[in-house]
This record gives structure tokens, C-alpha cells and sequence, in this order.
């Protein structure tokens, strides 16, 4: 009888190249990304100041950290429903493991609604009851051409 990480990775297999999505859209306010320099120490006036940036930057707002955007991608990610409930049955726990390839194509503006798509690239038992997972995960700016975040993200998987 196979294990549940066994079963879960043939489930897993069989979403490789489907993209699911897209999440909710959650709006980048101003406070959000001064929270987050101050959590970082990243005070860019391109972050945060509203005026200077009007007449200095080429985007002439504030622009989100490409981090802050990067890491919304959990939060993003958990309203998307999952492509087979099914391969979640026996799920101890899931652990960011981190990230093979990181892009930022466009700025994430002030005031910008962005969502995500995910797409399973790989799937592997990396040991008895654990599975990673390799989704590239792109973080659309609602009303924009380009993304404003195109990630590689790996998690492990932890079963019973």
C-alpha cells in the first residue's frame, strides 16, 4: 500500500504544466510597503516618499520592494484551490525550501491590485514522507502587460 506521500506524488505528477489561479487580488497600499522597509531597513525614497518620487523616479509613484512583492507569494497562493484536494490527505506540514529562479519584469505601482497563477513544474520524493514541489508561481499587476514577479518557489511537503 502506498504511503500518502507516495499517493500524493502521483496526484502531484498529473498537475505538472496546469496553471491554477488566479488568487484573489490584494491591493498594495502605501502603509503595506512602509511596513515593509521598515522590517528590512530598505528606505529607498522610490518606497517611500510619495513626492520625490513624483518628480524624481520614471514611474513618477512609489513602487513596491520587488521582496515585498516576492513575498506576498504564500499569501497569494492560499486562495488559490487546490487543482486535487486529494493530494493534501495525511499533510503534517508545508515549509518554503526556497526558490531556484527570481524575476521582477515590471514595477508593482502604489495603489496596484496583483494576483498569482501557479503552474507545478516537478514533482519528487525527496525522502520517505516528503514531497517538494517546484511550482513557478507569476505575480500578475492587474490592468499591466508585464508581471511583477515571475518565482521558481520550492516547498516541501511533509506527510504522516
Amino acid at each position: 500500500m502506498a504511503s500518502n506521500a507516495e499517493s500524493a506524488l502521483e496526484r502531484f505528477k498529473k498537475q505538472i504544466g496546469k496553471v491554477d489561479g488566479p488568487s484573489k487580488e490584494h491591493k498594495v497600499e502605501q502603509a503595506q510597503i512602509n511596513l515593509f522597509a521598515d522590517a528590512t531597513g530598505d528606505h529607498q525614497f522610490i518606497h517611500i516618499d510619495p513626492e520625490k518620487s513624483a518628480k524624481l523616479s520614471p514611474y513618477k509613484v512609489t513602487i513596491a520592494h520587488g521582496f515585498l512583492t516576492l513575498s506576498l507569494l504564500p499569501y497569494l497562493q492560499s486562495s488559490i484551490p487546490p487543482a486535487d484536494p486529494e493530494a493534501y490527505q495525511g499533510l503534517v506540514m508545508g515549509v518554503n525550501y526556497g526558490l531556484d529562479k527570481v524575476r521582477f519584469p515590471a514595477p508593482v505601482k502604489v495603489n496596484s491590485s496583483v494576483r498569482a497563477t501557479r503552474e507545478t513544474v516537478a514533482a519528487e520524493l525527496v525522502a520517505p514522507n516528503t514531497i517538494q514541489l517546484k511550482q513557478k508561481v507569476t505575480v500578475e499587476i492587474v490592468g499591466e502587460s508585464k508581471p511583477g514577479c515571475v518565482a521558481e518557489f520550492l516547498t516541501r511537503l511533509i506527510y504522516s
